[in-house]
């Protein structure tokens, strides 16, 4: 408009013939983008580590039960293995048709392993009919062990011993690729014991030489009440 003057806003202080103002701004903090990325990058490994957590959890729980809270007296019969070893998956097994097994196929169950040449003496049938009961003894968890017997050589497996052991897997695997695995007590052989494996693959626990039968079946109830979420049941 004719006449007026364009000054910055309390211009009319300014002293008549003055010169003009310069406008001034106020500048405000602006966010720092790396501290917010920092913050969401924490948030999102954490809550990674807490799923790995959960997901864990079942096998965490049932070692630190087993292995750790011992209450006072509170022995166990079985050796445990420690570490443990894990099942090499290159360990060469076959089935009694001479058919290829792969090792891995023995995870997700709990196994009670006997060793012992194809002939089966009688430590051989003693090993597999207390292998057979102790996983009855087990009640509702049976399902939860698998028998296995490895057979260390290339013996033919009479029938009748097959015939008294349903259910339980027969399998091929030369003593000198077994014994990479499994191993026995100073001065004894592998066929002395009976093993146990966990659903990991980990050989965990060696029952002594001629075992007491109660005290096994003691250590077997324990590690299925121990490990009762996580291995599939009837595999």
């Amino acid at each position: 408009m004719s006449g007026s003057n364009s000054f910055a806003p309390g211009s009319a202080d300014r002293p008549e013939g003055g010169p003009p103002e310069p406008l001034s701004f106020t500048v405000h903090t602006m966010p720092r983008p790396s501290v917010d990325a920092d913050r969401r990058t924490r948030a999102g490994r954490l809550k990674m580590l807490l799923v790995l957590l959960v997901c864990a959890a079942p096998v965490i729980a049932s070692y630190f039960t087993y292995y750790v809270i011992r209450p006072e007296g509170r022995t166990n019969y079985g050796e445990l293995i420690l570490p443990q070893r894990p099942l090499p998956e290159a360990l060469p097994l076959r089935d009694l048709q001479g058919q290829p097994v792969a090792a891995t196929s023995l995870k997700d169950q709990w196994l009670l392993v006997v060793v012992a040449g194809g002939a089966c003496d009688e430590r051989c049938e003693r090993h597999l009919y207390l292998q057979r009961q102790l996983r009855e003894t087990l009640g509702k968890d049976r399902d939860r062990l698998d028998k296995v017997w490895f057979v260390t050589d290339e013996a033919a497996v009479r029938p009748e011993v097959l015939q008294a052991i349903p259910g339980a897997q027969v399998l091929r695997v030369p003593q000198e690729a077994l014994a990479e695995w499994l191993a026995p007590a100073e001065g004894r052989q592998l066929p002395d014991h009976l093993y146990v494996v966990d659903p990991l693959g980990n050989w965990m626990m060696r029952f002594p030489a001629e075992a007491d039968a109660n005290k096994v079946k003691r250590d077997l109830a324990k590690l299925m009440r121990a490990s009762a979420s996580w291995d599939r049941p009837g595999r």
